[in-house]
């Protein structure tokens, strides 16, 4: 069954295909995307970083629509990680009035797209109002039947490991849990992802060949697709050549065969 179309009023009333070559029952169930080259991408053009923010928050709707037309379950995006606070502070108020600018503006089409919206990461340090309208945004997305989209927001693998192995150790002293018994389900249940498929596909884009604190648990077995392609840049024939080249590949999850999944709505 298609799941609805996902993104704000502006293309509310597009409908996207899946592009000749894809196999629709081999998408990845979850994309995570690191958007990297906005402030490159306004320096090649001459204009001020907050302007290539400003561009990559359209790539963002491009590619989040595209995903839910082509029945992706899941985005996950890093959007601000716990390393960007060290950023000049003009651009970092920019990027907290940009982010809380789109949510309000962007929020009422995602609902009636019945995107399901959650934000990763520690979120206290952000702005009142910025917080008030994430939450706001979780709590009436809750329900939502559409594609799971996940911001990283004030969000550091390393941070939430350690988050999580904290959580672990309080419940063990409560006695709710033995030490000795911890696995992997109960480590990722204590994850800010809980609850999602760990992603099958990351693509990076401007062509930086690393993670970045990135997911660190949950990509443990990703494919990984780079481009060159600055993230304001990014469109429909960049995200079919990621989807075509992670369709290529053979995941055999350290075994000798590749692993048969198919593709499930949810």
């Amino acid at each position: 069954m298609r799941r609805p179309s996902a993104i704000s009023s502006d293309f509310a009333k597009e409908v996207n295909p899946i592009p000749e070559g894809l196999d629709p029952l081999r998408m990845p169930q979850h994309l995570a995307i690191i958007m990297d080259g906005n402030g490159r991408w306004a320096k090649a053009k001459g204009l001020p970083r907050v302007m290539g923010h400003r561009a990559g928050v359209e790539a963002l709707k491009k590619t989040l629509r595209l995903s839910s037309d082509w029945g992706i379950n899941a985005l996950t995006v890093y959007a601000f990680s716990t390393e960007n606070w060290s950023r000049p502070q003009e651009e970092v108020n920019f990027l907290m009035s940009l982010f809380q600018n789109v949510l309000q503006r962007e929020l009422k089409s995602l609902k009636l797209e019945q995107v399901k919206i959650n934000f990763l990461g520690d979120l206290e340090p952000l702005p009142a109002g910025l917080k008030e309208l994430i939450q706001e945004a979780i709590d009436s997305t809750r329900n939502n039947k559409g594609i799971h989209f996940n911001v990283c927001t004030n969000y550091g693998g390393r941070r939430e490991l350690v988050l999580a192995a904290q959580r672990l150790a309080e419940r063990s002293i409560k006695g709710e849990l033995s030490p000795t018994m911890i696995d992997e389900n109960d480590f990722a249940s204590e994850l800010f992802t809980a609850g999602e498929v760990d992603p099958d596909l990351l693509i990076r884009t401007s062509g930086e060949r690393r993670i970045s604190n990135f997911l660190l648990w949950q990509l443990a077995y990703a494919e990984i697709h780079i481009t060159d392609v600055l993230w304001p840049d990014f469109g429909v024939s960049d995200l079919k050549n990621a989807l075509l080249d992670y369709q290529s590949r053979r995941r055999r999850f350290g075994g000798l065969e590749p692993v048969k999944t198919t593709h499930l709505d949810t």
